[in-house]
This record gives C-alpha cells, sequence and structure tokens, in this order.
C-alpha cells in the first residue's frame, strides 16, 4: 500500500503546556476543524471524558465523509499520539501526531499523520499530500488564533448554487508559490492599481482575483489579480478577463483574508462531494469591501465556482 507522511508547524504564543491542554481536549477540535467549515452542521460526537488516553472524536456528514480518531499515548506538555480510523468515502486508518517544543516566549507545535493509501489510489499519494498539508496549515492558523485571542476571526458561508455575470476584469497575471500568495498578490494589486491610476481608467468597480490553475503537485497558482471593468482595456503588463452569464457555487468568507484558504477549500469539498463540474474558465473571488478602510473581521469575499 503507498504510505504517505504530512508534517506541518506553527509558532504559537502561549507556554507548552496550555497548548498541549487545548489540543489534548477533543472538546475544542470544533472550534480549529479546517474541515468543518465546508460543513459546521456535520455530526461531531466527542467522548464524555475528552481529553485522556481512549478517548474519541467522531464526525459524520455527507461534505466531510465520516471517521473517528482516539487518543493511544498522552506525554503531557509533550506529545499527543492517536489513531485516525476513516470511514468514508474509503476505508482507511493512519496514525496522528503532535509535537510541543518551547520555542522562545511561545511553543512550536507540529502536526504529523503517517498512513496508507489503499492500493488502486497510489496515484493520489502526491494530492493527498499536498492536500493534507494545506489543511494542517489551515488548522494550526486556526489553532494558534484561537489560543491566542480567544476566537477564529473568521465565518465561511455556503450560498449554494447562483447565477453570476457577465464580468470582466483586468490585471496583472502571476505564477507564484502558493504558500507565498498573499504578498505576491498585494504586490500585484499596487501594480494594477498604478497602472489604471497611471491611464485614467476606474478602479471604482471593485477588486477582483481569477485563479487560472493551480499545481497541487509544485504548490504553483496562476492568477490574475486586479480590478473590474466596463469595457476591454489595453494597458502595459495588464492581462484582461471576462465571463458571461454563469451558474456558479458561491461560497462567502467574512473575515481576515489569512483564512480565505478555509472558505476556498469548503467551495471544492462542496463541489466535489456534489459531483458538481466546474468550468475550466477559472474560479474568481469579488472584494466586497478593502482592507484599507475595513476592520479584518469584517472584510467580505465572495468566491465563485463558475460550473460547465
Amino acid at each position: 500500500m503507498p504510505k504517505y507522511s504530512v508534517a506541518r508547524s506553527i509558532t504559537i504564543q502561549s507556554d507548552a503546556r496550555t497548548v498541549f491542554e487545548k489540543v489534548a481536549d477533543f472538546g475544542t477540535w470544533t472550534t480549529w476543524s479546517p474541515w468543518l467549515c465546508a460543513e459546521p452542521d456535520a455530526k461531531v460526537t466527542v467522548s464524555e471524558n475528552s481529553n485522556s488516553i481512549g478517548s474519541g472524536y467522531s464526525w459524520e456528514g455527507d461534505i466531510t465523509g465520516a471517521g473517528e480518531i482516539e487518543h493511544v499515548r498522552l506525554d503531557p506538555g509533550q506529545h499527543i499520539e492517536d489513531e485516525i480510523r476513516f470511514l468514508k468515502p474509503f476505508k482507511s486508518t493512519s496514525r496522528v501526531s503532535f509535537d510541543f517544543q518551547p520555542s522562545g516566549a511561545g511553543t512550536e507545535v507540529t502536526w504529523r499523520m503517517d498512513g496508507a493509501l489503499p492500493w488502486f489510489m497510489f496515484w493520489m499519494k502526491p494530492m493527498m499530500e499536498s492536500f493534507i498539508g494545506m489543511d494542517y496549515d489551515r488548522g494550526l492558523s486556526m489553532m494558534k488564533e484561537w489560543i491566542e485571542t480567544g476566537g477564529i476571526l473568521s465565518d465561511t458561508q455556503n450560498k449554494g448554487i447562483q447565477s453570476v455575470g457577465p464580468i470582466a476584469m483586468a490585471g496583472v497575471r502571476t505564477t507564484c508559490d502558493f504558500r507565498k500568495i498573499a504578498a505576491s498578490m498585494e504586490s500585484d494589486v499596487a501594480k494594477a492599481r498604478h497602472e489604471f491610476e497611471r491611464h485614467g481608467v476606474s478602479t471604482d468597480n471593485g477588486s477582483i482575483s481569477v485563479y487560472h490553475n493551480f499545481n497541487v503537485k509544485k504548490q504553483l497558482m496562476d492568477y490574475t489579480c486586479g480590478f473590474v471593468v466596463e469595457r476591454p482595456v489595453d494597458l502595459p503588463g495588464i492581462n484582461y478577463w471576462e465571463i458571461g452569464n454563469v451558474q456558479a457555487l458561491r461560497v462567502d468568507h467574512v473575515g481576515s483574508y489569512s483564512n480565505l484558504g478555509n472558505a476556498w477549500n469548503a467551495a471544492n469539498m462542496i463541489a466535489r462531494a456534489k459531483k458538481l463540474k466546474q468550468s475550466k474558465a477559472g474560479a474568481f473571488e469579488l472584494y466586497r469591501n478593502e482592507p484599507s478602510d475595513t476592520e479584518p473581521a469584517n472584510l467580505v469575499t465572495e468566491i465563485y465556482l463558475p460550473l460547465k
């Protein structure tokens, strides 16, 4: 059976024992789960004794599938080892662990999964490692935010299939490492805005980003970031894109852009679960307000997956 191993780390500004105690308590997992964003109404069951060896957490949903996880080893302030048993969409068993290492004034948390795929799914190993890695990055980010601030400052909302368009946009097209996309997009928006202003083209219709392709194995994102326009524009270094009226799955993200990946993951999980066929036109996100005059918790981003 093809084996896979994934590990991601983050530093949380709290002592190791406190972080350990919060993560060891299955009762907290619904707060920072990177999967329940896609289906917050999924059935979750936590054992009455939620933070000891033998404690369990199970889930079942139309989008999240079904499975259960159990504590098999707890070393206070240092290490957690779990067994996770996936039941749907396919059966498999893996080992999951958390390591807690003091780091300066905080704690470095490493989340790891070691498992194996059914033999007939060997071809999915690279994608599985990439997707699990992105899930763990999002989960650790929310864990950090929750422990440090007391809450998760964002919300994911499934708006279902809607009619959208026609929409035209112009902006800077770039291919970059997915993990560096925030800084890359910030730079590209500034470049696009400069060209628009230099040539007297309005940016009042709002900001937009279009995602043309994502190479999962290489973690490369090909996107165009810019502004909605009313007619085609021809500016130096600016890419033009348009789409007619289409049906699209819409998922809204309310809150800081740092958790925007939750909404994208939810949209793709919903599309897979409902077997929606996506158009090759390019998925896109519309920004309904701007960070320059909006508190991070109130930022609204609409994500659209155009369908065939």
